[in-house]
């Protein structure tokens, strides 16, 4: 079945028992963690609230919720080794609470054949260190810098045939300019997590982006036929609404956003 969840960079100014308690009062069992109390330093937070992973365990374990994510800035191509051991940091607060991937970027600008050859090195790394390690934890590749056409895709599955792929929907759609169905033919088999966020085609008031992010259903996003498409594959991941209020705080807060994608139907 799929589940439902939200990314906490829609609450930043949320700490966890907050965040739990907003998604339990949308009837969600799981979150993805990018933002707590504005801080995206999770294994900071993490030691500054519970001091220990067994600790945070603990917490999770009373609260009864699950985490199905946490989200980092790492990025397969284009990064050194400063980064690689700030994502090792958060390798053992998700070993503890049984979290099973780490969200980590594509990186990159071009998708060339330079920048597909370190994406697939950077994830014989991390697979070499995960047998020696005997973790659990895995990454989760988000399409949102080169990697977020199906031919950048095709090109990195040639590479990484069992790579999981978080897909940033949205950003398919409107940096890709590829119609999510199109995509999804290419992706499904590797497809674990999806971002959802809707926009109409108007600059953002900050001017960060040519499209401002609206409440679900309200822009331009072909969310229906998306929709179809995973419900017909019977895709029993996770629908992540990215609110980014944390980037965009003219957006209206999560709990706002989250009642009007029911009340439409949206989603």
């Amino acid at each position: 079945m799929m589940l439902h969840t939200f990314t906490t960079l829609g609450c930043p100014e949320l700490d966890l028992d907050g965040a739990i308690a907003l998604a339990a009062r949308h009837g969600m069992h799981t979150l993805e963690l990018r933002t707590l109390n504005e801080s995206t330093d999770l294994p900071a937070w993490f030691h500054a609230h519970y001091v220990t992973p067994a600790g945070f365990a603990a917490h999770l374990r009373d609260k009864n919720f699950k985490i199905c994510a946490l989200d980092t800035s790492f990025k397969l191509i284009g990064h050194n080794d400063v980064d690689r051991a700030q994502l090792i940091r958060f390798v053992q607060w998700a070993e503890a609470a049984e979290i099973p991937w780490l969200r980590v970027f594509d990186g990159g600008r071009t998708a060339d054949a330079g920048e597909l050859a370190q994406a697939a090195d950077t994830l014989k790394w991390w697979r070499e260190m995960r047998y020696k390690n005997a973790w659990a934890v895995d990454f989760l590749v988000e399409t949102i810098d080169s990697i977020v056409t199906s031919t950048a895709l095709k090109a990195l599955f040639a590479r990484a045939p069992d790579v999981k792929i978080l897909w940033d929907t949205h950003h398919t759609w409107k940096k890709g300019g590829e119609a999510p169905l199109v995509t999804w033919k290419t992706l499904r088999k590797n497809v674990i997590h999806l971002h959802v966020k809707d926009s109409v085609s108007v600059p953002s008031p900050n001017g960060t982006h040519p499209y401002t992010f609206v409440m679900p259903g309200d822009g331009d996003f072909p969310m229906a036929e998306l929709i179809n498409a995973v419900k017909t594959d019977k895709f029993n991941g996770v629908l992540s609404l990215e609110w980014e209020r944390m980037w965009h705080p003219y957006l209206p807060e999560l709990d706002k956003a989250l009642y009007h994608a029911k009340q439409k139907l949206w989603w």
